[in-house]
């Protein structure tokens, strides 16, 4: 069993953007939060999680969840900068934008993880399938670290549940980056045509 000093330290190498983040608390809860995510599930590494959105859709052709994340995280900022470059600063919180961006889909471990599909799959009048979506046992995760309600709020709400409500102006810009991500990957030619 991997210990949960070993999960940190291969969240830090998965992920070098959490450095991005000035504020050392934001920063250490972020690696909690996969870490923690990580230490349900069997995988040990980020990278061992298929870059795809869902269980059931495309996955790249080459990357993983940590480059879906980096990515996105990267992406998030792109948006900022150009709209801090035409209008000045807009209110962002760049350390609150990298958590958002680096969380949002901290709940894929669990979506994600073998033993819950097999179970799901092999009973789905049970508990549905599948029984818990990453955006909502996301939300459990950020809030279960103790990182900012905000950082829960992008987790839970930067995919379909998130039409619902509305945003926060850090997740907006995560939730555009996340579906401008999928959308130039499959554009580009970078997605397997056969579904995982």
């Amino acid at each position: 069993m991997i210990s949960m000093e070993d999960l940190r330290q291969g969240v830090g190498k998965s992920l070098p953007e959490i450095n991005e983040i000035e504020n050392e608390d934001l920063r250490i809860q972020v690696v909690e939060a996969w870490a923690f995510a990580l230490s349900q599930t069997e995988f040990t590494r980020i990278e061992q999680i298929r870059g795809s959105g869902g269980p059931n859709t495309p996955s790249l052709k080459d990357g993983t969840q940590a480059e879906h994340l980096r990515g996105v995280a990267r992406i998030a900022h792109g948006i900022a900068d150009g709209l801090e470059k035409v209008h000045g600063d807009i209110g962002l919180d760049r350390d609150l934008l990298w958590a958002c961006a680096l969380c949002h889909d901290v709940g894929k471990p669990f979506e994600f993880s073998p033993r819950n599909q097999e179970r799901w799959q092999n009973d789905i009048g049970a508990s549905g399938y599948p029984a818990i979506r990453h955006s909502v046992y996301g939300v459990h995760v950020a809030l279960t670290v103790g990182l900012p309600e905000a950082v829960a709020h992008a987790a839970g709400a930067h995919s379909a549940e998130g039409e619902l409500i509305k945003r926060s102006l850090e997740n907006t810009l995560v939730h555009d980056a996340d579906r401008a991500y999928w959308q130039a990957m499959e554009r580009a030619d970078q997605l397997e045509e056969d579904v995982g």
